[in-house]
C-alpha cells in the first residue's frame, strides 16, 4: 500500500520534516569530522540549521561532500527512534560522547522534564522532537550557507559554525525554491536602489537611510496618495515632536516594556527620549480639549518619524532601519462604534493593497505574557476584532501571545510577486493608553467616559514599504510612482531641438521626463535607460522628427511602436489616473 503523500502546507509537517533534515546534517558532519561537537539544530522558516564546534573551518566548498553523505543517510532509510533516560544517566550518556554542549543543555532543563533522545542508525542526538518516521522520507535537500553564531546567542560565549540548509518532499519543489531565491537576489532592493540611485546608507549613519532625489519622488507620491485617501475617509492630520520628556514614556508603559529599544538624551538637565512610537504624542494632542460623544469617531493620522535601537547585525537596507516613518493613525470612538471602525480600516487597507496588486492574509495576535490590563479587557478587545473579521467574512490565523503589550491586533501580511510575505498593516485595539493618560469625553448622560482607541498603520513603515515595492516590481514601478516616467533618446545630436520640444510638452502635462541628447550610440543609450528601469523610453530619429511622433518602448510591455506625442501623453495621463500596476 502506497504511503500517504505529505501535506507540506501543514506547518507541523514542515517543521518535523526540516527538523529531521537537521539531524541528517548533524549525522553527516559527525561521520566526516568525528571530532565535531554538536550544539543545536532546529527547523526554521524555509529550512533548518545546525551549529557545530570544530577547529576545521567549513566553506561552501565542503557542501557537496556533506550533501553526498546526507544522501547516503537518506538512502539508508533509518527509523527515528525516541527513547528517554533519567537525568543523571542522560548527562553521563552525553559526557561519554564528549558532547559538552548537550550536557549543558540537559543541566539547564527543569528537573521534571523527561530527557529524550532520537536515534537514527548509529547516530543519537538529544532532542525533544517530533520528527519524521524515517530518514528516507526526506527526498530533496540542499545546504545553503555557513555563518558564525555565538553559543546560545551570547557574544561572551564561543563562536560556533552554523550551516544552513533547506529540504523539500521533491526535487521539483526544491528547484523552484532555489529559483525563487535567485530571483530574490536579482530583486534585492539594496542592489536596485543603488542602480536607480533611490537611497543610500552611509557608514556615518548605520541604519539611518538617506533618500536621493529619485527616491524622494516615490516617497512623496506615496505620502500624497496617503493624505488624499485619508482626507476622503474623514481623517485629520497632526505632527508630533521627535523628542519628548522621559516621564511621558513612563505614563505610556513604554518605559517598562520598550526602553531597551529607545534612545535617550538630556535637555536643560531634564531627561528626554526620542520617540520610538507616535501614540503618546497623539494622547497629548487629544488631551488638549474636552470632547463630546458627538465628536466621535475621531480619526487622527500622522506620518510620524520614529527611532528604534536595532542591533547592527539586524540592519538590512530599508527593511530594518533605526529610523523610519510610520503612517500612523489613532481613532477614538464610542464602544458601540468599534466594530464599524475596524471594518472601515480593513476596507481601507484592502483598497491600498489592491492598488499595488498585493495579495495578503491576516493574523489575529492575542494577549502576550507582558500585557497591561485585565483578562476581561483583553477578551472584549479580542472579541471585537473577531466580530469585525467575521462580519467581513475574512479568514484569519490566530497567533497566540503575539499581541502588543497594550492590546490585541490584526496583522496584514502581504504576498509579493515571487511569493514572499511581509508584515505591513496592523490594527490594534487599545483600552490601556486612554486609561493611563486619563482620556475622557462627555457622554449623552452628561458624565465623563473613557474612549476606546484603535492604533493602525497601512504601509507600516514608509521606508520598508518602498523596499518591498522595489523588490515586488523589480524596480519597474507603476507609472504613477515611477521616478522617471519618460526618457527621450536622440539617435544623433541633430534631433535635439525636437527632443527638447517634446520634453517641454510632456513636462507641461505633468510628466516626469529626462532627455538624453548626448553624442553616444543609440544602442548604448537604450541599454543605459533600460538599466535605469525607466517606464517609457522614446527614440527620436529622422522619421520621428519629420512626422512629429515618438517610437515608444515600455519597460513592462516591450515595443509599442510609433505614436503621436498627443496620443502618447494622453495614454500616460490615463495610466497615472487609474494607478495601473
Amino acid at each position: 500500500m502506497a504511503k500517504e503523500k505529505l501535506n507540506f502546507e501543514d506547518e507541523q509537517v514542515r517543521h518535523d520534516f526540516r527538523h529531521t533534515s537537521s539531524h541528517i546534517l548533524a549525522q553527516a558532519v559527525k561521520k566526516l569530522w568525528p571530532e565535531a561537537k554538536l550544539a543545536i539544530g532546529p527547523a526554521i522558516e524555509n529550512g533548518f540549521y545546525y551549529d557545530f564546534d570544530l577547529d576545521y573551518k567549513f566553506s561552501e566548498a565542503d557542501f557537496l561532500k556533506i550533501q553526498k553523505e546526507m544522501k547516503k543517510i537518506i538512502s539508508a532509510n533509518n527509523k527515528l527512534e525516541r527513547f528517554e533516560l533519567p537525568r543523571t544517566e542522560a548527562i553521563q550518556f552525553m559526557a561519554d560522547k564528549d558532547e559538552l554542549y548537550k550536557v549543558e543543555l540537559i543541566q539547564d532543563l527543569p528537573e521534571d522534564v523527561a530527557i529524550s533522545f532520537y536515534k537514527q542508525g548509529d547516530f543519537v542526538d538529544l532532542c525533544a522532537g517530533p520528527h519524521m518516521e524515517s530518514t528516507g522520507q526526506i527526498k530533496a535537500i540542499k545546504l545553503m550557507s555557513v555563518a558564525g553564531a555565538y553559543w546560545r546567542g551570547d557574544e561572551k560565549k564561543k563562536m560556533l559554525q552554523r550551516i544552513y540548509g533547506t529540504s523539500f518532499p521533491s526535487q521539483e519543489e526544491l528547484d523552484a525554491y532555489v529559483a525563487r531565491l535567485e530571483e530574490a537576489k536579482l530583486r534585492d532592493h539594496r542592489k536596485i536602489g543603488k542602480e536607480m540611485d533611490l537611497f543610500a546608507i552611509f557608514e556615518e549613519g548605520p541604519g539611518f537611510p538617506f533618500f536621493m532625489p529619485k527616491g524622494m519622488v516615490i516617497r512623496n507620491e506615496l505620502e500624497s496618495f496617503w493624505r488624499t485617501e485619508h482626507t476622503k475617509r474623514g481623517y485629520d492630520e497632526i505632527k508630533t515632536p521627535l523628542i519628548l520628556s522621559e516621564s511621558l514614556w513612563h505614563t505610556s508603559g513604554h518605559w517598562d516594556h520598550y526602553q531597551n529599544n529607545m534612545y535617550f538624551t538630556k535637555i536643560d538637565e531634564g531627561d528626554f527620549a526620542i520617540k520610538p512610537m507616535n501614540c503618546p504624542g497623539a494622547m497629548l494632542a487629544y488631551k488638549r480639549k474636552m470632547y463630546s460623544y458627538r465628536d466621535f469617531p475621531m480619526r487622527i493620522g500622522e506620518l510620524g518619524q520614529v527611532h528604534r535601537h536595532e542591533l547592527s547585525g539586524a540592519l538590512h537596507g530599508l527593511m530594518r532601519v533605526r529610523t523610519f516613518t510610520q503612517d500612523d493613525a489613532h481613532i477614538f470612538m464610542l464602544p458601540e462604534q468599534v466594530k464599524e471602525e475596524i471594518i472601515g480600516v480593513i476596507d481601507f487597507i484592502d483598497f491600498v493593497y489592491n492598488i499595488f496588486g498585493f495579495k495578503y492574509h491576516i493574523e489575529l495576535s492575542t494577549k502576550p505574557e507582558d500585557a497591561m490590563g485585565t483578562d476581561e479587557e483583553w477578551e472584549i478587545a479580542t472579541s471585537a476584532l473577531k466580530e469585525a473579521m467575521d462580519a467581513k467574512g475574512l479568514p484569519y490565523v490566530v497567533n497566540e501571545g503575539d499581541g502588543a503589550f497594550y492590546g490585541p491586533k490584526l496583522d496584514f501580511h502581504l504576498e509579493d510577486s515571487i511569493g514572499r510575505t511581509w508584515q505591513c498593516g496592523t490594527i490594534q485595539i487599545d483600552s490601556q493608553m486612554p486609561q493611563r493618560f486619563d482620556l475622557t469625553y462627555i457622554g449623552s448622560d452628561g458624565e465623563k467616559h473613557r474612549p476606546i482607541m484603535i492604533h493602525r498603520v497601512i504601509f507600516g513603515s514608509i521606508e520598508r514599504f518602498i523596499g518591498i515595492l522595489i523588490e515586488h516590481f523589480a524596480g519597474k514601478f507603476p507609472l504613477w510612482i515611477a521616478p522617471v516616467q519618460v526618457k527621450l533618446l536622440t539617435v544623433t545630436e541633430k534631433f535635439s531641438d525636437y527632443a527638447v520640444q517634446v520634453e517641454k510638452q510632456l513636462k507641461e502635462a505633468g510628466l516626469r521626463v529626462e532627455i538624453d541628447i548626448r553624442n553616444e550610440k543609440i544602442g548604448y543609450k537604450l541599454r543605459e535607460a533600460r538599466n535605469e528601469r525607466v517606464s517609457y523610453i522614446c527614440v527620436i530619429g529622422e522619421r520621428e522628427a519629420e512626422s512629429g511622433t515618438l517610437t515608444v518602448r515600455s519597460s513592462k510591455e516591450g515595443e509599442l511602436g510609433e505614436m503621436s506625442v498627443e496620443a502618447f501623453t494622453a495614454s500616460l495621463i490615463e495610466e497615472i489616473k487609474e494607478k495601473r500596476c
